[in-house]
């Protein structure tokens, strides 16, 4: 069976925190962020909005990915969320 690999952007609010993450079920992670259920930064800092994610089939690559965006400048990464989601609209509701 192959797996689904994301990595993926959340925003505080437009131009606001940020946090990067790599998951294999962005679904049920983003719930998890939404709804407070993991201790960390996106609790402390009620970050709740998807506003980017892409997706590859293998795992390297997406571990490889993450860390690469870390290391970003900001404005790389609101370059990168404004190119396909300019107005920063949460994406969790067209996953279904």
């Amino acid at each position: 069976m192959n797996k689904t690999y994301y990595v993926y952007l959340l925003a505080s609010k437009k131009n606001g925190i940020l946090y990067i993450g790599v998951t294999n079920n962005l679904i049920k992670r983003i719930y998890e962020h939404k709804n407070d259920l993991t201790e960390g930064f996106t609790k402390k800092y009620t970050i709740h909005n998807l506003v980017y994610f892409e997706e590859t089939k293998d795992v390297n690559a997406a571990i490889t990915r993450e860390k690469q965006m870390k290391k970003w400048y900001r404005q790389w990464k609101i370059n990168l969320i404004e190119k396909s989601n300019p107005d920063w609209d949460d994406l969790y509701g067209t996953l279904f």
